[in-house]
């Protein structure tokens, strides 16, 4: 089960089981990162059958990944990604760069960048394009916030949002992604979709993802809104739901190793 290198990352389709990436954002020491690193890679379920696991961390512990986990089970990724590829752009980190360090995975669009950086839809196509150009799979992240869901935008809005990036790739490119949804609502509030409310977005999104062709379809698309141990099983059992991109309880290594175990076969 293990993932591999940038160079080398496969397709992540939902036939390939449900993927679990847990999102640290700004959170992580040396010494804890080791700890929990740890902790994960002791326990048997990340090398059960039906089940992929990685990390997104800050960019500061790409390498310690880097050593601690080549060649392990558990995957990790970056959390965000320079629209660029080099230049004067102090700051940026480019996916070439990340690539550099063997990592599987890049977030893009996570709602806290869109919010907090003003990140637009064109500006999250153009990042998701960067880091399918450098060999690794991009996260693409859609979600609506609480007033456009009582509003009734929710389709409208994750539509817009998924339709820029799919706009901008080839079908060759778009079966490569992964898609997470996180309703803007439910992330870090301790609310959480209804399975039957996740189910009915991913639905949509699944419709959307066979419009640009038959053969994207099976791109695997993830729950993010406050996954926890208790309701993760539930929220996977859904037909459309392949996973989760988890936030908090991924700090933990009981939790996310309890919520990739409701990720396993029944």
């Amino acid at each position: 089960m293990t993932i591999g290198t940038a160079a080398s990352a496969r397709t992540l389709g939902r036939k390939a089981g449900k993927l679990v990436v847990g999102n640290w954002k700004l959170h992580g020491s040396l010494a804890g990162n080791e700890a929990l690193l740890g902790d994960l890679l002791a326990s048997p379920v990340l090398s059960a059958p039906g089940v992929t696991a990685a990390v997104c961390v800050p960019f500061p512990y790409l390498a310690q990944c880097q050593v601690r986990l080549s060649g392990q089970v558990l995957g990790f990724g970056a959390q965000d990604v320079s629209a660029q590829v080099g230049g004067a752009y102090t700051g940026e980190v480019s996916a070439p760069m990340i690539a550099e360090f063997g990592a599987q995975f890049v977030i893009v669009g996570h709602s806290e960048r869109r919010t907090y950086h003003g990140e637009t839809d064109a500006g999250v196509a153009a990042k998701t394009v960067r880091v399918l150009d450098a060999g690794m799979t991009p996260i693409v992240c859609v979600g609506e916030t609480l007033a456009e869901r009582e509003a009734g935008e929710t389709k409208a809005v994750v539509a817009r949002q998924l339709d820029a990036v799919l706009a901008a790739l080839t079908v060759a490119q778009a079966v490569r992604i992964v898609v997470a949804y996180e309703p803007v609502w439910a992330i870090g509030t301790g609310k959480t979709a209804t399975s039957a409310e996740a189910q009915e977005v991913h639905a949509h999104l699944r419709s959307l993802l066979r419009a640009k062709g038959e053969s994207v379809t099976d791109v695997a698309v993830l729950y993010g809104g406050s996954v926890k141990p208790d309701n993760a099983a539930e929220l996977f059992s859904m037909a459309d739901v392949d996973g989760g991109l988890i936030g908090g309880a991924a700090l933990k290594a009981a939790d996310f190793l309890a919520i990739c175990e409701a990720g396993l076969p029944r």
